[in-house]
């Protein structure tokens, strides 16, 4: 074994290079077609592909994949987005542009089957192949709205009168639908309600009748309605305790059962067309995922005995959009782990196969950190959460603590998990200490966890920023001189907000299209969550001195240490105007910073172009201002 060369924290050679991060395929969904063909979305630098790979026959090997997008960017239009495809009986619809596209999986090139007005999320096919459901909005009202599949129509709106609409789905027999829906100014993950209606049609003319709402409200979240394919059964998620339940709803007799109860299931609804769990193709067991603090598994429970087995998923560690075939159960899931980029994986009587991956994987396992979780008490005594990586490197030691990034999660109902981290193994290749925070608020550590938030917004998420350099420093882990804070959106709210009230603890700042102005959010962001703000701060006029209090923009002459600022030029949840108005402030006190405004960018950033300049960027950053 060769033996490891003396070099200083921060300065190892990595194998990790921007270009690499930048050139990673996003793999965002996969589903199975109606024959069993597999079809995923992929992406890079913003452009998307619709791959589809089709089941070959008895003795044959499968064909390659392929695209069927047409050059078309494939990309849901409403909230966060997701929900971008769905396929069914050899073809697939999509979003695009605002509209929904139809393309046979065989050959040809799509068409449009929807209007060009509002956005859309969420298609679904109906069984037969005729129809299709998906979530519509336009000028700030939404709908389920239900299309022929030739897109020789105009569009119905068949479900409206709540503010949002998610999770649209068929029964079997192609005359049933459920969904799920809420209003302002709950979230989803806070309150939210489970409806089942029949389409009817009279005098030629398409509605709903026998509307229900089955469960769920104003602090009961629901998640995923799927109908089993005898018919027979409605299952869904829902959190109505401290933890959460899998339900199933026989659809004759009424009767709600809880199949699985008392464990993390659910995920907040951030996007459209997220999936937790899935149908066997004979409706005998419910193929399922569970959260074990950062940790996901994957599990079986037979509808019958109510017996849950695990299955093996070995090497990873987390694995989300879990789909069935209706052929022969086989699951298709992304699949990743801190080792492991993300991948399309299937399973089937416990063989694994690997379907597409994100990139080249020519980093040695041996060479890539893994996540370590850790905790500490916040000032009221709760224990908070988080995932230490420790620096690693094949080649590199060094003498003396590291140097650390402190990295808050956005949301802020958010979490970090043990999934492929790529700016932990980026940083942590170079060796940093890195240390992703689950303040409280965050999700996946039970409701109470993540109620913390509610109301002290600004206060308990700093507080326990503040906490984790504090607990690195207690532990031995870091250099308590050269501690980095970092984060995106809301995480980059609790950036500010711990340069200006925690003076000293951080070296230096990094600022990713942060929040800097509460009022501003509240008047400029999109309509997800324009009242958001409301539960996580308070209403206004009454809580208008907590917002002041609390909006970096105010107090901003307050931070002194560096700080770096990085935003997309079109960004709709935190427009450029919050981390201009604080560079301004930067600028007038003469505080050390960069910032730097990606054109073509929003919330987050896609292209490669921008993700290789961030990341060089910001590491000639942390060199002058943290290392030297």
């Amino acid at each position: 074994m060769t033996e490891k060369q003396k070099m200083p924290f921060g300065l190892w050679s990595s194998p990790i290079s921007p270009a690499m991060l930048g050139g990673r395929l996003r793999l965002d969904d996969a589903q199975f077609d109606s024959d069993g063909s597999l079809v995923w979305l992929e992406s890079l630098s913003g452009k998307t592909a619709l791959m589809v790979k089709a089941t070959g026959s008895p003795g044959q090997s499968l064909d390659a994949a392929r695209d069927v997008s047409g050059g078309l960017k494939i990309s849901a239009g409403v909230g966060y987005g997701g929900g971008d495809f769905h396929v069914r009986n050899g073809f697939a619809v999509f979003a695009s542009g605002g509209r929904l596209q139809r393309v046979l999986l065989a050959s040809g090139l799509p068409r449009t089957i929807t209007p060009e007005f509002g956005n859309c999320a969420s298609p679904v096919i109906s069984p037969d192949g005729s129809k299709v459901l998906f979530v519509h909005t336009y000028e700030g009202v939404d709908c389920i709205a239900l299309v022929d599949s030739e897109g020789k129509g105009w569009p119905l709106k068949l479900a409206s009168g709540a503010d949002f609409y998610m999770q649209p789905t068929w029964h079997p027999d192609g005359q049933q639908l459920a969904w799920v829906e809420w209003n302002h100014p709950q979230m989803p993950w806070d309150g939210s309600r489970l409806m089942s209606a029949r389409l009817s049609a009279r005098l030629n003319v398409t509605g709903l009748s026998d509307i229900k709402q089955l469960f769920g409200d104003e602090n009961t979240p629901v998640f995923q309605p799927e109908y089993s394919a005898d018919g027979r059964s409605l299952a869904f998620i829902a959190n109505d305790g401290e933890w959460d339940t899998l339900y199933v709803l026989d659809l004759l007799s009424g009767e709600r059962r809880a199949l699985v109860a008392n464990a993390s299931l659910m995920e907040p609804a951030w996007a459209q067309g997220m999936r937790l769990f899935a149908w066997s193709a004979d409706s005998s067991c419910i193929f399922y995922l569970k959260n074990e603090r950062g940790w996901r598994t994957l599990w079986s429970v037979d509808l019958a005995s109510g017996q849950s087995h695990p299955m093996d998923i070995a090497p990873y560690s987390w694995v989300d959009q879990i789909a069935a075939s209706s052929v022969d159960n086989k699951l298709v899931l992304i699949a990743s782990s801190s080792k492991i980029s993300k991948r399309v994986f299937t399973l089937k009587d416990g063989k694994q196969q690997i379907e597409q991956r994100s990139s080249g994987e020519s980093v040695p396992s041996e060479a890539m950190p893994e996540p370590h979780p850790v905790e500490w008490p916040a000032p009221d005594g709760t224990v908070v959460h988080g995932l230490y990586y420790a620096p690693t490197s094949t080649l590199f030691t060094s003498d003396g603590l590291p140097p650390a990034i402190v990295n808050i999660h956005g949301g802020p109902t958010g979490v970090r998990v043990n999934t492929y981290n790529a700016d932990a193994a980026y940083f942590a290749t170079r060796g940093y200490a890195y240390l992703e925070v689950n303040y409280r608020g965050s999700s996946l550590y039970g409701r109470s966890y993540m109620l913390m938030l509610r109301q002290k917004w600004g206060l308990v998420d700093t507080e326990d920023a503040a906490g984790a350099a504090g607990a690195l420093v207690a532990l031995g882990l870091a250099d308590p001189n050269r501690i980095v804070i970092m984060g995106g959106s809301s995480g980059g709210y609790t950036v500010l907000n711990a340069l200006i009230h925690f003076p000293g603890v951080f070296k230096a700042g990094v600022n990713l299209f942060g929040v800097a102005n509460l009022f501003d959010l509240m008047i400029g962001t999109h309509k997800f969550e324009e009242r958001y703000n409301d539960s996580l701060v308070g209403s206004l006029p009454e809580a208008a001195e907590r917002y002041k209090a609390w909006s970096p923009v105010f107090h901003a002459d307050q931070i002194k240490d560096p700080v770096a600022v990085f935003q997309g030029e079109n960004d709709k949840v935190v427009p450029p105007e919050h981390s201009e108005q604080i560079v301004a402030a930067l600028r007038a006190n003469k505080v050390p910073h960069i910032y730097k405004l990606y054109p073509g960018e929003g919330h987050g950033f896609r292209k490669t172009e921008t993700i290789i300049d961030f990341y060089e960027s910001l590491e000639r950053f942390l060199k002058q201002y943290v290392l030297f």
